[in-house]
């Protein structure tokens, strides 16, 4: 499904190399804006501040009753902790009512991480409402599948047809079809595929027509209608519903079990060619092509429509789900481990578009005498989740949410199978190695964080998440010049070149159409190029796995 254009665009896009440019001046420019105010930390013992952010927090109980909540813990006023969690336990009741327990087991854990003192009368606690939320989840229980042949398996995979109607080209008409692959992991009719394959169905903005079908393998003739019940576009899954009888369903296994060198097998309808089956290696376990999360190499043959279909191994057990393949690469295709899947299964199958959580924050992983000991914040986003509640650049995070946090992928692994709109629990160390807990709610993640940071914080502090250096003001009479103060190691600027103490002037900035990647013309003394004047244009994506 996935197609690149050039070998540049797919290093560009898939690895986030830096994109540098010695240029006299872009195509296409602006001016460079910076935000009208920046959040600063308010005073809460002034009372006109108390009572102006008492309104907020009244004003957001219905709509973000969570959130409420959150903010009225860290005013710390009695009353209005006490409004919001009688309208969060609300919300709870309700959510139990309906029976959609994932929503309330989420209500239940936030209620959890601010001490809500009524927790023992509610009428479930969150070990009964983990087990009523996954109980009827398809694919999170092992069912009896093991056939003797691997060719047995391909019953168990479908083709999945998007009609999008007729478009003309040319002034000829022609059938428009997206073609992908999937696989059952219910008997009922559940069936995994990749986001991007059925993208066009549940797309709001798209003005197109578009229906969803799959074929069975054991029926390549008969389209049978399908729906989308949950997707999830960063992690590019979705779950989708038939009413038939699945021929076979699978088993959801574990990529922590493959190793480098592991055989594994494809199945898939590439370029329409259904019931093909393709087998290989795993060929690395670590690239990091989304913005959360690590997703598997491998080298067994992958083309156009082999998205969404499962990678398993000789035991039939699927280890990861295909979504990309570079046509212009041989043996240069990728896989979804199956730990994301079950992860977010839960969340999938309550339906709807899943948002990932953050809580505003840019960073890597701390080491020390080459040991991970943590997650050190290099940058916090101004009046983001980790900025109220007092997080710092230069603090450390060891645990979220009770799990301990020794490296980035802990963190990224924690939050992917966290919920948006809700509050964990956050342990950290400060600079002066003293460490703090801290409640912290789990905003929604913007579709470029990058361009959130830009669009409200100050030139200087923003170049820190997107190029990774940071700034000093060089002239208290001028707003684009600085020094370089330091490089965060293996970042765009220390990959272009730069070092501390270089003197920089940013001209302009300007961002692609989706605002997904910055370009900013900068001139510079850059001390490795023999203190040189030079004018050169830099680039960087607005999303990567960094931002948390």
């Amino acid at each position: 499904m996935i197609k690149m254009k050039s070998g540049a665009e797919f290093l560009r896009v898939f690895f986030g190399k830096p994109l540098v440019f010695f240029v006299l001046a872009f195509a296409s420019c602006s001016t460079i804006k910076q935000p009208e105010s920046v959040y600063e930390e308010p005073d809460y013992t002034a009372e006109d501040v108390r009572r102006e952010e008492i309104k907020r927090i009244e004003e957001m109980m219905e709509k973000s009753p969570v959130q409420a909540l959150w903010r009225a813990t860290l005013l710390n006023d009695k009353e209005t902790v006490s409004k919001c969690e009688e309208t969060v336990v609300g919300k709870y009741k309700e959510e139990l009512e309906k029976e959609n327990y994932y929503n309330a087991r989420n209500l239940y854990k936030s209620l959890e991480a601010v001490s809500y003192d009524g927790l023992k009368s509610l009428s479930k606690n969150y070990e009964e409402l983990d087990r009523l939320c996954t109980e009827r989840v398809p694919g999170l229980k092992k069912i009896n599948s093991s056939l003797q042949k691997v060719s047995g398996y391909i019953n168990g995979t479908v083709t999945i047809w998007v009609d999008k109607g007729m478009a003309v080209k040319n002034g000829m008409g022609y059938a428009d079809r997206v073609i992908g692959s999937g696989f059952f992991i219910s008997k009922d009719g559940y069936i995994i595929t990749n986001n991007h394959v059925i993208t066009d169905v549940v797309d709001t903005k798209s003005k197109s027509y578009a229906k969803l079908f799959i074929k069975l393998a054991e029926d390549s003739d008969t389209r049978i209608p399908a729906k989308v019940i949950g997707w999830d576009p960063v992690l590019d899954l979705a779950l989708l519903k038939t009413e038939v009888d699945a021929p076979f369903s699978f088993n959801l296994g574990s990529s922590a079990d493959l190793d480098v060198g592991d055989k594994i097998y494809c199945i898939g309808s590439p370029i329409g060619l259904e019931r093909t089956l393709t087998s290989g290696i795993v060929s690395a376990t670590d690239r990091k092509l989304f913005s959360l999360g690590d997703v598997m190499q491998i080298d067994a043959a992958v083309n156009s429509g082999n998205s969404g279909g499962p990678c398993i191994d000789s035991n039939g057990n699927v280890q990861a789900i295909v979504f990309a393949g570079m046509l212009q690469y041989e043996g240069l295709n990728f896989a979804i481990p199956v730990e994301y899947l079950k992860g977010e299964l839960p969340a999938l199958y309550s339906g709807g578009k899943l948002s990932h959580p953050w809580i505003g924050c840019f960073g890597h992983t701390k080491k020390v005498l080459g040991k991970d000991s943590g997650l050190e914040v290099q940058y916090v986003l101004p009046g983001g989740s980790a900025s109220r509640a007092g997080i710092k650049p230069g603090d450390v995070i060891v645990s979220i949410d009770g799990q301990g946090v020794k490296t980035l992928e802990d963190a990224q692994n924690i939050f992917i199978k966290e919920s948006a709109k809700t509050i964990v629990t956050v342990k950290y160390r400060t600079n002066n190695d003293v460490e703090k807990t801290c409640s912290i709610y789990l905003s929604v993640r913007p579709e470029n964080p990058g361009y959130t940071v830009y669009s409200s914080d100050i030139l200087a502090n923003s170049f820190v998440p997107i190029f990774g250096m940071k700034l000093n003001r060089a002239s208290s009479s001028s707003k684009s010049k600085f020094t370089i103060d330091s490089i965060i190691r293996g970042s765009v600027a220390d990959e272009s070149g730069f070092s501390e103490n270089d003197a920089i002037e940013v001209r302009k900035v300007t961002f692609d159409k989706d605002n997904s990647i910055l370009y900013a013309e900068v001139y510079t003394k850059n001390r490795k190029k023999g203190y040189l004047d030079v004018v050169m244009g830099i680039g960087a994506k607005l999303d990567s796995p960094y931002y948390f």
